[in-house]
């Protein structure tokens, strides 16, 4: 099958996504840790917002991939940051993707975000967890 400019399409895999908010650092870590075991053999991503309590529960592997960002509203002033970090680990190519969130104070916006037009047809949010 031919795009509108003449080249082949290319077929897109959606991400299944899941929300983690609230709590500490590491219970949000615990939280996804615990979601990675029910399937560790499926390419994850995961991006975490706010620095390891110190305790890391998750570890970089050829199954796992973490990125962090600083503490900030991932919505308003992190937003940014989030959508470059956010790509980059899209870019890899993950069968699911974990978003830890220090709160759950802008959760709409962040749904909303997951629904523009360009993360629609890569991402499906699947779960929220919220810890609090």
């Amino acid at each position: 099958m031919l795009n509108r400019l003449n080249r082949p399409s290319v077929t897109i895999e959606v991400i299944a996504t899941t929300l983690v908010t609230g709590k500490s650092a590491f219970d949000r870590e615990q939280a996804i840790a615990s979601e990675l075991e029910s399937d560790a053999t499926s390419k994850s991503a995961v991006l975490l917002e706010g620095f390891s309590d110190g305790k890391p529960c998750l570890v970089d592997n050829d199954h796992l991939i973490i990125a962090r960002i600083a503490t900030g509203c991932l919505c308003c002033s992190n937003n940014m940051i989030m959508r470059i970090y956010l790509n980059r680990l899209i870019h890899q190519k993950p069968q699911r993707l974990f978003l830890g969130l220090s709160t759950d104070t802008h959760l709409d916006q962040i749904t909303q975000f997951f629904n523009t037009p360009d993360y629609a047809k890569i991402i499906a949010l699947s779960k929220i967890l919220n810890l609090s």
